[in-house]
């Protein structure tokens, strides 16, 4: 049997006219009880070969068909393009996270060790660093803890990547150590400390009632020219971090401030030319790059450069000018900070090319949804929905507000509501979903890219609090509705716009109205819910045309535990 293997028609049928007799094996009389399982033709039935050509091409039309559902598939894996990590790697990780279990063993300046419990995490009981901020903090800063030293490249320049899942403090993450470093460079900077000097005579020269020179400082070396550049994608994104650094700021002693959209030139440009110096920025891309753009010193001292959210800043819409600004400030950078919830592996292939000797700082979970998040599937091709994802969709949401109103407290009259994110895959589909669910009895509005960016934010405020909204039974709702209203739910219909980085600690629930064409996108837009701990639900609605084999991955994936790669 062995010598057959080699010979060329091995497992292949007779051919119909009979030849290649000598390389067939001899027919056996007897099959045996097993004989039927190598054959490689149907013994007694009529050959398919020897059929009519227009069923041979029929035949051949199947296959095609058949090859080309294969395709899609795999075509969940392939968009997803998400870099691989191995599981040696995240064991090695999670024995590295076991060292720190206190932010006092950080090697932080005490101003900044007051400020997190006095500021950020301040009423907090179990102040203990998250495994992102375990393994970035002491890097950052260059504490050894046991791991190899990182080494810097001929420029002086260090390069690191950030890489966490949704909701687990990656924004604590960069601060804390950029601040670090800002301070100190402030402490040994003689023109800072020169500064100081003539600022403290003139402070005292002012106090004379004889004194008669001008009354004005002269402006601090720090005006327009920060030291710390925090790039975020979004408007809600900027206010988010920038409500952070200024928390900070309040306990280290440091100028920060905030450019997006929502703020307008005249603040800018005050803020920027301040004369007593502004240290960090929190910003959006395009806007830097306009200020940029008509002031070019003012990326000219850029120590610290942060790029959050960078699997979205370095994609087609935002590459070319977050690369504006990176080139610019890359002169006097001391350290370049990536930031991400995921790693594509067009980012991962972007690194590799531009910055080889990044260092690549990744928890054990990355790219894998928190188990404390569970996915729901409804299938709308059934029964009562049949293929309607608008029904399906408000049906989910009543369910919903109607389990919750089983647990509200006893107050009366006052009712607890409940903000869902519904996300769809299609600009257009928002508009049309949201008004679908108004005309429901449902609280719902559309948010999307065309949506002013101080719309988008006033929309976002009551989906990134911690505070319980409260409203009551008997309160109106919006226009357009007719018959009966669910009072107790508040949604946003939106796309993946509203799914990266946005904090929205008020939602516990996300419904998939299409399924994501990417993981990625399953990691972020499932991340709305269950960040910092607290659980969530996810319900993604299945249609006939839609991707189960995809959802029931994914699903699987959750409940073990596994990344999604």
């Amino acid at each position: 049997m062995c010598g057959n293997l080699s010979q060329p028609r091995v497992a292949r049928p007779p051919r119909p006219d009979g030849g290649d007799r000598e390389n067939r094996a001899p027919r056996r009389r007897s099959a045996g009880p097993f004989g039927g399982m190598n054959q490689t033709s149907a013994h007694g039935l009529p050959d398919r070969r020897q059929a009519s050509p227009s069923r041979t091409s029929r035949g051949d039309s199947r296959d095609k068909r058949h090859k080309k559902d294969e395709r899609r598939t795999k075509a969940m894996k392939m968009q997803s393009s998400l870099a691989t990590i191995s599981y040696g790697h995240r064991s090695r990780i999670k024995e590295t996270i076991s060292e720190l279990e206190s932010f006092d063993q950080l090697d932080l300046l005490p101003a900044v060790k007051e400020a997190i419990s006095g500021e950020v995490l301040k009423g907090m009981v179990d102040l203990k660093p998250t495994p992102i901020q375990r393994l970035a903090i002491p890097t950052l800063i260059g504490q050894n803890m046991g791991r190899r030293p990182r080494t810097r490249d001929t420029s002086g320049r260090q390069e690191f990547l950030l890489a966490a899942e949704t909701g687990s403090g990656k924004t604590l993450a960069y601060l804390l150590p950029v601040i670090h470093a800002l301070k100190q460079a402030e402490a040994a900077d003689p023109a800072i400390a020169s500064y100081r000097e003539y600022f403290s005579k003139q402070m005292e020269a002012m106090k004379d009632p004889a004194y008669t020179g001008p009354r004005e400082f002269d402006p601090h070396p720090t005006m327009a020219r920060p030291k710390v550049i925090v790039l975020v994608p979004t408007a809600e994104l900027v206010d988010q971090v920038g409500s952070l650094a200024k928390g900070l700021s309040h306990a280290v002693k440091f100028k920060a401030a905030c450019f997006s959209a929502n703020v307008s030139a005249k603040v800018i440009k005050r803020d920027m030319y301040a004369p007593g110096g502004i240290d960090l920025i929190v910003s959006t891309p395009h806007l830097l790059a306009s200020m940029a753009d008509s002031d070019p010193n003012i990326l000219s001292r850029v120590t610290h450069l942060v790029v959050d959210e960078a699997d979205s800043l370095f994609d087609r819409s935002f590459s070319p000018v977050t690369t504006s600004i990176l080139d610019r400030a890359l002169p006097s950078l001391k350290q370049l900070i990536l930031c991400s919830a995921t790693i594509p592996k067009r980012l991962d292939n972007y690194i590799a090319t531009q910055f080889p000797d990044m260092f690549r700082i990744t928890t054990p979970n990355l790219h894998a949804i928190p188990r404390r998040v569970q996915l729901g599937v409804i299938d709308v091709s059934r029964d009562p929905y049949r293929n309607n994802k608008n029904l399906a969709c408000a049906d989910a949401i009543w369910s919903i507000g109607k389990d919750a109103a089983r647990h509200e407290g006893s107050v009366s009259g006052e009712i607890d509501v409940k903000r869902i994110m519904v996300f769809v895959n299609e600009r257009e589909k928002t508009q049309e979903v949201a008004e679908y669910l108004v005309s429901k009895g449902i609280d719902a509005v559309a948010l999307h890219r065309d949506t002013p960016e101080q719309r988008q934010s006033e929309m976002l405020e009551t989906f990134t609090t911690t505070e319980p909204l409260k409203t009551n039974a008997d309160a109106p709702i919006a226009a357009g509705v007719k018959g009966r209203r669910l009072p107790n739910t508040k949604v946003i219909v939106a796309t993946d716009l509203a799914s990266r980085g946005i904090d929205t600690l008020a939602v516990r629930h996300v419904i998939l109205y299409d399924v994501p064409h990417t993981t990625i996108d399953f990691i972020h837009r499932l991340g709305r819910a269950g960040r910092m701990g607290r659980r969530g639900r996810g319900v993604v609605l299945v249609g006939k045309d839609d991707r189960r084999d995809i959802v029931a991955e994914v699903r699987e994936s959750m409940y073990m535990g596994m990344a999604l790669i």
